[in-house]
């Protein structure tokens, strides 16, 4: 035997490794395979990696572990060990941005869960905190690997507790992208915003056959989990995109306003919008009979910077308008009430959903301008059975605890416990406006003086000439934002003119708001 033969050449097997990385490498992301990837494009989806190459910026995306696998022959998954597994992870750029992503594979088992898969997830979610960093995960899951038994189920709960981690110190975006079964709907459901694609999106914890089984209902998956039904009943999707794209964007857009971290600002851009620009056209847009309805969005379209209005949640909860806009560049979060919906009244999912967004802002400071114009909670047995009491007091105790900037705005009404609620001087708004032709009371002027004068009324030789001639009496006396301003309850009544200049002004002041709390661990929001 030669001394060749003994010691074999280190180049030689330097170069028979990066072939085998090569290999893996190729075959990582080849995924499931070209049969699988040929039948997810038949049915219009994308691959994760193509997803991930679309919602990242060029040449940015750095992959982490595109070699892990599972290991365990017990699985009865030996030919199906693809590199990578079910999940693609790693980080990139969105608009120069740092986000890291992680985009279930439904090439590889169906997307689905196991130990691997989490181990991938779990790190990207640990890194992203540690580098205080936004997250984004692309569902397309079949649920829990059930060949990897109980540990598929221990995987979820690792997730699930590391999205709970992050809750609050990064920016977590969901979007669903295909099937979202059992316990993989709970991981978007733990973060801040989830968006669907409209049609190949579902999100149901179990499907219709079982519900069949158990109900004897008989449902479709669109019926049951689909993009409309989380969009418009339940709640849970916060935006439907009509395509892949059009999800990939909302994200996009939606992080453009948030800032990387709790403990940065907002990202501030240069406004084409005229900061000193007056809104006289607002005295139009509002019609001053409060029964009259309009649309609150075009409100606020004419009072934040030019086009910045991003609504989120806009099918579920109509009653309540919400979403992100900038006022001179500066991000804000909107809360309106919306009067062409039920004539703004709040009612158990406006307050779900308004509290939630209240809080989410209060998170990562951005500072909260409310647009008011509600006559009262919606009445009913149905509301106050279904606990509108519980429900309400979350949105009293979002506002109640938050500590960015609280700007307010009454537009045209307030009356009774939903004045309170809707950011008022008394929850610690910064600042608290009326325009001139605003009524505020305890109650709408018609209730009050059937209240008040129903003898009287009764008596008259004409009740109703005497109602409209009392009711007149009481909103000139008491439902009218002088009193509140004389009692120091409202900073101002300005013209609707002045509504951005004066708002613009109020921001670039209390941004700098550094309110002190009581130490605690933490509050008992009525969930």
């Amino acid at each position: 035997m030669t001394e060749d033969d003994q010691i074999p050449d280190a180049w030689t097997m330097d170069e028979q490794r990066y072939e085998r990385l090569t290999r893996y490498r190729r075959e990582a992301a080849r995924g499931g395979g070209q049969e699988r990837i040929e039948s997810q494009h038949e049915k219009g989806k994308r691959t994760a990696r193509e997803r991930v190459d679309y919602l990242l910026d060029d040449g940015t995306f750095h992959e982490i572990g595109p070699l892990a696998r599972h290991q365990r022959s017990e699985f009865g998954l030996d030919d199906q060990r693809a590199a990578g597994d079910a999940v693609i992870t790693g980080h990139g750029e969105i608009d120069g941005r740092k986000a890291f992503v992680y985009a279930l594979d439904f090439t590889v088992l169906g997307g689905s869960v196991g130990e691997v898969v989490a181990e991938k997830i779990c790190t990207v979610l640990e890194m992203a905190v540690e580098n205080g960093v936004p997250v984004v995960g692309l569902w397309d899951s079949g649920g829990a690997r059930i060949q990897e038994g109980v540990g598929s189920l221990a995987a979820f709960a690792r997730i699930f507790r590391e999205n709970v981690t992050a809750s609050g110190v990064v920016p977590q975006v969901s979007v669903i992208m295909g099937p979202c079964a059992g316990g993989a709907t709970y991981s978007p459901a733990l973060t801040d915003f989830t968006f669907m694609v409209g049609d190949t999106a579902y999100m149901m914890i179990t499907g219709p056959d079982v519900v069949e089984t158990v109900t004897g209902e008989q449902v479709s998956k669109s019926e049951l989990g689909g993009a409309e039904v989380h969009a418009a009943r339940s709640g849970v999707a916060h935006g439907v995109g009509d395509t892949e794209r059009a999800a990939l964007d909302d994200v996009r857009e939606l992080l453009s306003y948030l800032p990387p971290n709790h403990l940065a600002d907002p990202p501030t851009v240069r406004s084409r919008d005229d900061p000193e620009r007056t809104t006289e056209e607002l005295v139009d847009a509002v019609p001053s009979e409060p029964r009259h309805s309009y649309d609150v969005r075009e409100v606020i379209r004419r009072v934040v910077d030019l086009e910045s209005f991003f609504e989120v949640q806009k099918r579920f909860a109509r009653n309540l308008v919400v979403g992100f806009a900038r006022l001179d560049g500066r991000p804000v979060g909107v809360v309106a009430n919306q009067p062409s919906v039920n004539a703004g009244t709040l009612d158990i999912d406006a307050s779900q959903k308004g509290a939630r967004f209240v809080r989410f802002c209060d998170a990562f400071n951005v500072p909260i301008l409310t647009l008011v114009d509600v006559p009262g909670f919606m009445p009913g047995t149905s509301q106050e059975h279904d606990g509108i009491i519980r429900h309400g007091a979350k949105l009293i105790y979002a506002y109640a605890e938050a500590t960015v900037p609280l700007l307010t705005v009454i537009v045209r009404k307030a009356y009774g416990g939903s004045y309170i609620v809707m950011g008022s001087k008394f929850l610690g708004s910064d600042v608290n406006y009326a325009w001139p032709e605003t009524e505020m009371a305890v109650m709408g002027p018609r209730g009050a003086v059937n209240v008040l004068y129903r003898d009287e009324i009764a008596a008259a030789d004409d009740p109703e000439s005497r109602r409209e001639e009392l009711i007149e009496g009481y909103r000139e006396e008491f439902a009218n934002p002088f009193r509140p301003a004389e009692q120091g309850y409202i900073d101002d009544v300005i013209h609707p003119a002045e509504t951005r200049r004066r708002l613009i002004g109020d921001l670039a002041v209390f941004e700098r708001k550094n309110e002190r709390t009581i130490p605690k661990g933490h509050g008992n929001v009525p969930l």
